[in-house]
C-alpha cells in the first residue's frame, strides 16, 4: 500500500476492470512492436478471467488510487518444474496505467506479488519480457526489482 493508492487482491468483481487494462496493455505491446499480436475480446477475457479467479487458478491484486478507479494490476499463477524445485509463481502480466507509472506504483505491486508468493511457499517468481529494444525499460524495471536474467526464451506453439 502506498499513501495515494490501494492494493487488494481482486474478487469476480474486479474482473471487468481488470480486463479493461489487458486490452490497453495488449494494445501498448502492439503500439510499441507494430504488429497486432494478440487476440483481444473484452467479454472473452473477462469472462476467461472470472473463471480463474473462481478457481484460483490466478491471483490478481489491483490498485487503486484515492477516486478508487483502477491504476494497475499485477497477475500471477503458480507453476511447478523440476529446474525450479518444486512450485513457483509466474507474472504473466503487470500493467501500470500512465499517468500512475511516476507514482512507484509497480514497485507496489511486485512487492505485494513477492510477498504473496512467499506465504504460498514459492521459491521464486519469473517473468517473460520480450528481448526488443522496444522493451529495455521493462527489462531495467524488473532487473531493479531483483529479477536476473535465467536464459532462454519464451517460445509457444499454438495448438
Amino acid at each position: 500500500m502506498t499513501a495515494s493508492f490501494t492494493i487488494h487482491r481482486a474478487t469476480v468483481n474486479d474482473a471487468h476492470e481488470i480486463a479493461v487494462m489487458v486490452g490497453e496493455l495488449l494494445n501498448e505491446i502492439m503500439s510499441a512492436i507494430g504488429v497486432s499480436f494478440f487476440n483481444f475480446s473484452l467479454d472473452e477475457t473477462t469472462a476467461r478471467l472470472i473463471d480463474f479467479i473462481d478457481r484460483e487458478k490466478y491471483y490478481v491484486f489491483v490498485a487503486r488510487s484515492r477516486s478508487l478507479s483502477p491504476a494497475g494490476f499485477i497477475a500471477l499463477y503458480e507453476s511447478y518444474a523440476l529446474y525450479a524445485e518444486g512450485a513457483f509463481g509466474t507474472i504473466p502480466e503487470l500493467y501500470v496505467r500512465p499517468a500512475h507509472r511516476a507514482n512507484k506504483l509497480g514497485l507496489h505491486l511486485v512487492s505485494q506479488a513477492k510477498s504473496f508468493g512467499a506465504s504460498r511457499g514459492w521459491i521464486r517468481l519469473e517473468v517473460t519480457t520480450p528481448p526488443l529494444p522496444q522493451f529495455d525499460r521493462t527489462l531495467a524495471f524488473y532487473e531493479r526489482e531483483g529479477f536476473g536474467i535465467s536464459g532462454g526464451r519464451k517460445l509457444k506453439v499454438d495448438l
